[in-house]
C-alpha cells in the first residue's frame, strides 16, 4: 500500500491574511472604510466571518496592515531600481531611487489617498520618518561618504526631499496622461539631483 501525502485543507495563515487584505482592500477603494463591513472583507475573501479576527482586529487594524504594505511595496521597487545601478554610480542611483518613488506613489495612488489622506494615521511621524526616508538617508550618507555629493545633514536632507516628492505627486490632476507622467517623473529627477549639486542632465 503506498503512503500518500494528505495536501492541507486549509491555507497557510499568511496567505488567507492576505486574501483578507485584498479583499479589504478592493473594497474600501470602492466603497469607503466606513461604509465598508467586515462581513463584505470575509465575503470576498472567502472564509468564514471568526477567520478575519485571527489576522486583524478591526477594520482600521486592516488599514494600518494595508499602509505598511503599501510602503514596503514602494519601498521594494525603489531598492530594486537603485540595486539596478553600478555601485559607483551615485547619479544614477540617486535619480533612480527619485523615479522609482515617485512613480510608486503614482501607480497607487487610489491607495495612498485611502490610506493617508481619506483615513489618516492618528500621527504624521511618516512624513519625518519611515522606511522609504531612511532609505533614502542611507543612500545619500553613502554618496556622501564617496565624496559623490557634499551634504551636511543627510537625514534633514532626505526628510525634505521625500516630502518635496510626496507633495507633488499628490497635487490634484498630476501626471493624467503618460507624457505628463513622464514630464513630472524628469522634473522630480532634476530636483533632486539639483538639490544635492548635480547637474539635472548627465
Amino acid at each position: 500500500m503506498a503512503n500518500s501525502v494528505s495536501k492541507p485543507r486549509t491555507k497557510p495563515a499568511e496567505e488567507r491574511r492576505n486574501e483578507l487584505m485584498v479583499s479589504a482592500e478592493r473594497l474600501f477603494l470602492k466603497k469607503g472604510l466606513e461604509q465598508t463591513t467586515i462581513e463584505e472583507i470575509t465575503s470576498g475573501a472567502g472564509v468564514a466571518k471568526g477567520t478575519f479576527y485571527l489576522h486583524f482586529s478591526s477594520k482600521a487594524d486592516v488599514l494600518e496592515a494595508l499602509r505598511a504594505r503599501f510602503v514596503q511595496g514602494v519601498l521594494d521597487g525603489v531598492v530594486a531600481a537603485v540595486d539596478g545601478r553600478r555601485q559607483e554610480d551615485w547619479r544614477g542611483r540617486l535619480a533612480a531611487w527619485s523615479r522609482a518613488c515617485a512613480a510608486g506613489y503614482l501607480d497607487a495612488a487610489g491607495l495612498h489617498h485611502l490610506a493617508f489622506v481619506a483615513a489618516p494615521p492618528a500621527t504624521r511621524e511618516g512624513l519625518s520618518r519611515n522606511i522609504l526616508i531612511d532609505h533614502l538617508s542611507e543612500l545619500i550618507t553613502a554618496g556622501t561618504g564617496a565624496n559623490a555629493w557634499e551634504v551636511d545633514d543627510p537625514g534633514f536632507t532626505a526628510v525634505f526631499l521625500f516630502n518635496a516628492l510626496h507633495g507633488v505627486v499628490h497635487q490634484p490632476g498630476v501626471a493624467e496622461t503618460s507624457s505628463d507622467r513622464a514630464e513630472l517623473l524628469r522634473a522630480i529627477e532634476a530636483h533632486f539631483l539639483r538639490s544635492l549639486g548635480l547637474p539635472a542632465v548627465g
